[in-house]
């Protein structure tokens, strides 16, 4: 009987999809560059993970007059605090480091690992 109890509560934890699952509005981008001005769009679209490890983003955003957009799909893994997004080349292809993670909010970072710092804020 004892085995059956645990059989389901296994079902049920490892059913649950990770709190970065859905349709995200991206808030915030930043750039930091030590030495030089925060680069930081608002509001820039929309990015989505599916429960299957896919995604789209669909993002439109102007820094230093130069306007980029990126609707493109991508891949993506969630492993403790490290969100990868795997797919066609962008800003937002690349390992993050999940900072905060809400119910419906989430705070990224990913550095180039010398004086670039980028960090995104979502919202449900």
């Amino acid at each position: 009987m004892n085995f059956f109890i645990l059989l389901s509560i296994m079902a049920i934890f490892s059913s649950c999809s990770p709190k970065i699952v859905g349709i995200w509005k991206v808030e915030s981008f930043q750039t930091i560059t030590e030495g030089t001005e925060t680069l930081a769009a608002k509001n820039i679209g929309t990015i989505s993970f599916q429960k299957d490890g896919s995604g789209i983003k669909d993002l439109s955003f102007t820094i230093l007059g130069v306007t980029k957009e990126d609707k493109t799909p991508f891949n993506w893994t969630l492993k403790d605090n490290l969100l990868t997004i795997n797919g066609q080349e962008s800003e937002f292809v690349k390992t993050w480091i999940v900072i905060e993670s809400k119910g419906k909010y989430q705070k990224i970072k990913s550095t180039d690992g010398a004086a670039e710092v980028q960090i995104v804020e979502l919202r449900k």
